[in-house]
């Protein structure tokens, strides 16, 4: 669960709840650290508009909802392990029927799933090294896509199911990339201005990938000139364009299905507050969804029927 963002002031818009309607059929799952003696992270989950709030994980330890798919989430946890060891998860969007799906330890980062949900693609370092693993929806291993002496993160199939797109630093900062599903003709496809020495190593120079559904454009965050933003992208690495203001800092964050909505995280200058926020795309419709002094980061859209 890494915590790298910092928050600016920015304006709230009032988003009327009727412009809501069209995101009836869905929910938004957020993480919330809910005791800092224990590091406990728990999984809540609530309406578009802020409202019904719950915590449906209800479980001591680490539990991190990444990913949604159909009415199903998917998270990481060290509840069968040690401390920051994890396995893969599912339950229903209402917590019910948990299930572990990964026989081996997974690492911190998002993945992704095609055919239906029928194969996933995650990071582990079972085998030694960093490594893409392309299993089945029992968590047994199709295809490992090699070893790399460099970090790897977040692979994400695309929407054609032929491609990944992931997180690497084999320039030396974090960046971008895409390959074939058999992990061949990896190029790059994001390029940190060379200029701009404002983001320390450890910060996100391109953040995890998120597919925007129904359009040809990967989403991630950024932090330049100072400031955390979400940036789009093509996946030939043409059409940069920041979709968030540099008056804020934000961060995770999860498209609705018809890919018009936005949900992400944001935090005070301290990262001692972290909210959920939602907006349109074109960023009209911004508003707040939560108000506690807690750390609530990386929301997820996910259908509240199958």
């Amino acid at each position: 669960m890494r915590l790298y963002l910092t928050l600016a002031a920015m304006t709230v818009l009032i988003l009327p709840s009727c412009t809501l309607t069209e995101l009836a059929d869905v929910k938004i799952a957020y993480n919330v650290k809910y005791a800092d003696s224990t590091d406990n992270y728990e999984i809540f989950i609530m309406n578009p508009d802020g409202s019904g709030k719950k915590n449906i994980s209800n479980h001591p330890g680490i539990d991190w909802v990444y990913y949604a798919y159909g009415n199903k989430l998917y998270f990481v946890s060290d509840r069968d392990t040690t401390y920051r060891k994890y396995f893969l998860y599912e339950m229903d969007s209402d917590g019910q029927n948990v299930r572990r799906l990964t026989p081996f330890l997974v690492k911190d980062s998002w993945f992704g799933t095609r055919k239906n949900g029928k194969e996933w693609v995650v990071a582990s370092r079972k085998d030694g090294g960093h490594r893409f693993y392309i299993i089945d929806e029992n968590g047994n291993e199709l295809r490992s896509l090699g070893h790399d002496t460099c970090r790897i993160n977040d692979p994400v199939f695309s929407p054609d199911e032929k491609q990944i797109v992931f997180r690497s630093n084999k320039t030396g900062i974090d960046e971008l990339w895409i390959m074939n599903d058999n992990g061949t003709d990896p190029r790059q496809i994001t390029f940190y201005p060379k200029e701009d020495t404002t983001a320390p190593w450890h910060a996100y120079h391109a953040g995890p990938p998120v597919w925007r559904p129904r359009h040809n454009e990967i989403s991630f965050q950024s932090k330049q000139k100072s400031n955390y933003s979400i940036f789009t992208i093509r996946p030939d690495g043409s059409g940069l364009k920041q979709i968030t203001p540099d008056e804020a800092n934000e961060g995770w964050h999860s498209w609705s299905p018809d890919g018009e909505w936005l949900t992400f995280d944001r935090s005070d200058s301290e990262d001692k507050d972290f909210d959920i926020y939602i907006m349109k795309y074109d960023g009209t419709g911004l508003k707040k969804l939560t108000n506690e002094f807690k750390r609530e980061q990386s929301p997820v859209f996910v259908r509240i029927n199958p």
